[in-house]
């Protein structure tokens, strides 16, 4: 059985030569558009090969014009490494046939670098052993914004801008690029080759009914503004926040679309800011330059705009005292350690309250077994009789004092009488009021009683009862019929 033949393609460089590359080991199958090889005799390089060839021609045009329009990135060295901060084509590929089979770019490694939004929260950083420090997450914004000024400068565009299509090397928080092929990329003569993907919660208000042809650098000005809050934010998502209604729960996409920024010069309707959101110790040109990214109406800032903003915060940012790995901006002090003190004593406070035992009607919940649960409903359903039995002799009492009350008052006939009819009618109003009182007061204590329809119709029987006992006292029928004549 004859060996597998090496793979071998045509690199052709922008400056006209070309020469024979054989491709090494699969790196890893890359993204939707194809796999990533390594290039023998070129250690420093990559190839990425495409899986479809019917669009050689448009792959190929689309190459050419990030060959011939390159955003200049020259690798930066620190102690003695190199770090290449972006993947950029550097040939096209053709296969024996002549089609555009892929390009070469420059190897990124990926080993010493990690996802950008593995930097936004606290518990991820301690788990892949990355700093602590502030100061490097401000750095990895102002190199992000760096990244696409220069971009932006040769009329190419990302527009699927989010945190994990970005890198950044560990030590040195310099950003890493791969997949610049699937970028929207500015051609000769007004000709754009457009963007292959975008993704929502980076989406741009209006934006939203456009494909990715149709977007541009609103889009990434948007989706760099929103990386670079969550980035100073603690990982917290500019249209996150608190709802005002638990019975509205809008998704992220649907907040931008709505423009509820939370975090802004004026209170959202919608929602309330993170409990543990430090951005009202952001610098003020900072706030306002995120007003201007998210609040509807405002021209957002220029990717240029936030590269000299950030690089202003890196040389004028004070060191805290209590802590050396943060740093803050204005008088207001610290926004990391006011975050972490709430924090603290948000954790204590549930603490002792998981630690306080819980009861029922008195009882601790653990001493509460089935033998208690059933006396405790024996208890009630003694309890339950008692006041039905109460309510009744209530009622009896109720209906027989109202029903023989003029009986009860016929005695003292000749002194009622004698204190005139307006006495009379205020001593009934009095007593009506005073009556109304104290059935409002048995309600408290027999539940029968709260029964409104009972109530009312109590209430009417007694005003009944001693309205007939004021007639007949004054023996008003005879004098009113007597008007009539």
């Amino acid at each position: 059985m004859e060996p597998d033949l090496p793979i071998t393609y045509h690199a052709l460089y922008p400056d006209g030569h070309s020469e024979k590359i054989v491709l090494g080991k699969v790196l890893n199958r890359g993204g939707a558009a194809g796999r990533i090889y390594e290039v023998e005799d070129h250690p420093q390089y990559v190839a990425k090969i495409f899986y479809n060839l019917t669009k050689s021609d448009t792959n190929r045009k689309k190459l050419e014009s990030m060959l011939l329009n390159a955003p200049h990135f020259p690798p930066t060295i620190k102690d003695g490494i190199e770090y290449v901060q972006i993947a950029w084509p550097t040939a096209i590929l053709e296969d024996d046939k002549g089609f555009c089979a892929g390009y070469i770019m420059p190897l990124v490694n990926m080993e010493k670098a990690v996802s950008l939004d593995h930097l936004m929260q606290k518990s991820i950083r301690q788990k892949l052993g990355l700093s602590e420090k502030y100061s490097y997450r401000l750095f990895a914004a102002y190199n992000v914004a760096s990244m696409v000024a220069a971009l932006h400068k040769c009329g190419h565009y990302i527009v699927d801008l989010k945190p994990s299509n970005v890198s950044v090397y560990r030590d040195t928080m310099i950003v890493a690029m791969v997949d610049c092929d699937g970028f929207s990329i500015q051609g000769e003569k007004d000709n754009r080759y457009p963007a292959d993907f975008v993704s929502e919660e980076y989406i741009y208000p209006e934006g939203m009914d456009l494909s990715c042809s149709e977007m541009g650098e609103e889009q990434d000005k948007f989706a760099l503004a929103v990386i670079i809050f969550k980035l100073l934010n603690n990982g917290i998502h500019p249209f996150s926040g608190v709802p005002r209604k638990n019975d509205d729960m809008l998704t992220i996409q649907q907040r931008i679309e709505d423009y509820h920024y939370a975090y802004g010069s004026w209170l959202d309707k919608y929602q309330a800011p993170h409990p543990y959101s430090i951005h009202n110790y952001f610098d003020k040109k900072t706030l306002d330059m995120f007003d201007r990214a998210f609040v509807c109406g405002q021209e957002r800032p220029t990717a240029k705009e936030w590269q000299e903003h950030l690089w202003y915060l890196l040389h004028n940012m004070r060191q805290c005292k209590q802590n050396s790995d943060h740093i803050y901006f204005t008088s207001k002090g610290c926004g990391l350690c006011a975050m972490e003190e709430k924090l603290a004593h948000q954790l204590s406070k549930i603490k002792q309250e998981s630690q306080e035992p819980q009861k029922i009607r008195g009882l601790e919940l653990s001493e509460i077994s089935s033998e208690e649960v059933a006396k405790q409903k024996a208890e009630q359903a003694q309890e339950n009789k008692r006041q039905k039995i109460w309510s009744f002799a209530a009622l009896v009492l109720y209906f027989l004092f109202f029903g023989g009350f003029y009986y009860l008052i016929r005695p003292l006939k000749q002194t009622i009488v004698s204190c005139g009819i307006g006495a009379q009618v205020l001593f009934l109003l009095g007593l009506i009021y005073l009556l109304q009182l104290l059935l409002d007061k048995l309600s408290s204590f027999l539940p029968l009683f709260k029964n409104r329809a009972l109530f009312n119709m109590l209430l009417i029987y007694a005003v009944f009862c001693l309205i007939i006992a004021f007639i007949s006292l004054n023996h008003l029928p005879f004098s009113l019929f007597s008007l009539t004549e």
